[in-house]
């Protein structure tokens, strides 16, 4: 049974014009959540969560990103303890930089850099298409979720496993890497729920139910 709409709880998704913003918004409403979509810096303290999609070259994401004046205000959130999801690009702006835009600075919310796939002749980059999730750790995304679970992932850079992360799930495209992770009060997922059919619902849902409501 579908929760009122006053008992849903709300999400602020951030639209700074690098983000598949109306997928991930029909995506989030179906997991049970009241989205508001804004591309005011003003509208983030005090939002219950943000949600921070990116798709993409990082440097143009991180470009539009900080045009738009969001840094310091999702920087503050963070530091205040507020939930942030972020998706696809949006995992790899929580990092500290990324080998697709040298010198371009993440959020740095997590330390560590993201990395390219490695040239193989027995594998195409970008990794286009469905791949497995493995659980490690406790993550709230992934709680009593039957694995290896299956996602839809496109994407050249990834986030290594040197990265140090709480909880999330794995998987390999010649090298394994975080496909996502929760890290205190942040979460991500490399791959992209809303095309993820069945299993990206229960994801968000996971996140509404765990992080939001728990």
């Amino acid at each position: 049974m579908t929760a009122p709409a006053s008992e849903r709880p709300e999400v602020l998704l951030l639209d700074y014009g690098a983000g598949n913003v109306r997928s991930a918004a029909k995506a989030l409403e179906r997991a049970g959540m009241t989205v508001r979509v804004s591309s005011d810096p003003a509208d983030v303290p005090g939002a219950r969560a943000l949600v921070v999609p990116g798709q993409g070259h990082f440097r143009q994401v991180m470009d539009a990103f900080d045009s738009s004046g969001f840094r310091q205000p999702v920087l503050d959130a963070a530091a205040a303890g507020t939930p942030i999801l972020g998706i696809c690009v949006g995992m790899q702006m929580l990092l500290e930089g990324s080998e697709e835009a040298p010198g371009v600075a993440g959020l740095g919310l997590i330390p560590g850099t993201v990395l390219r796939f490695p040239q193989d002749t027995q594998r195409k980059v970008p990794q286009m298409g469905w791949n497995s999730l493995d659980k490690v750790g406790d993550s709230p995304l992934l709680a009593d979720l039957a694995c290896p679970a299956y996602a839809y992932f496109v994407h050249s850079y990834y986030v290594p496993l040197t990265v140090e992360v709480d909880a999330g799930a794995l998987t390999e495209y010649g090298v394994p890497f975080w496909a996502a992770l929760s890290h205190g009060n942040l979460h991500a997922t490399q791959f992209h729920p809303e095309k993820s059919g069945e299993v990206g619902l229960a994801i968000l849902e996971r996140f509404r139910r765990n992080v939001l409501e728990g």
